[in-house]
C-alpha cells in the first residue's frame, strides 16, 4: 500500500494507521460501557495518545469514574480514585508510614501503606 502522504516514511504511515486501529478497539470496548460519550472518549484517547493528562469535571452521575475505571481495566492498568475533601491531607495522596506490630518477633516496625497516587490511572 503506497503512503497518502510522500513525505512521510512508510514506518511513520504505519505507526498512524496502528493508532488508529488502537483507537477504534479502545472505543469500542469502552462503547459496551459507557453509552453517549463518545465525544468525551475521543478527547481522552487524544490526551492518552498524546502522553498527556486529563481533568474531568462535570455534576455527578456523568460516569466519570466509570469510564476513566473502564480505560484502566482495558489497557490492563492499576486505577485508583481520589476524592478531594475539604480535608483531604498530602499523605491521604502519597501515602504514609504507620507502625504495625510483628506477631512472629513482638517488635514494632514502620510499614508504608501507598497512597492513590502510586497507580497508573
Amino acid at each position: 500500500m503506497e503512503p497518502a502522504n510522500p513525505s512521510l516514511p512508510a514506518d511513520d504511515v504505519a505507526a498512524i494507521d496502528r493508532l488508529g486501529t488502537i483507537y477504534k478497539e479502545l472505543s469500542a470496548e469502552l462503547s459496551k460501557v459507557i453509552i453517549g460519550q463518545q465525544r468525551v472518549v475521543e478527547l481522552l484517547s487524544i490526551a492518552l495518545f498524546s502522553r498527556g493528562h486529563a481533568l474531568l469535571m462535570g455534576v455527578p452521575g456523568l460516569a466519570k469514574t466509570l469510564l476513566i475505571s473502564s480505560v484502566a481495566k482495558t489497557l490492563d492498568l492499576s486505577f485508583n480514585r481520589i476524592q478531594f475533601t475539604p480535608d483531604l491531607m498530602p499523605a491521604d495522596i502519597t501515602g504514609t508510614d504507620i507502625i504495625q506490630d510483628d506477631s512472629a518477633g513482638g517488635k514494632r516496625q514502620f510499614e508504608f501503606i501507598r497512597g492513590p497516587v502510586f497507580a497508573n490511572i
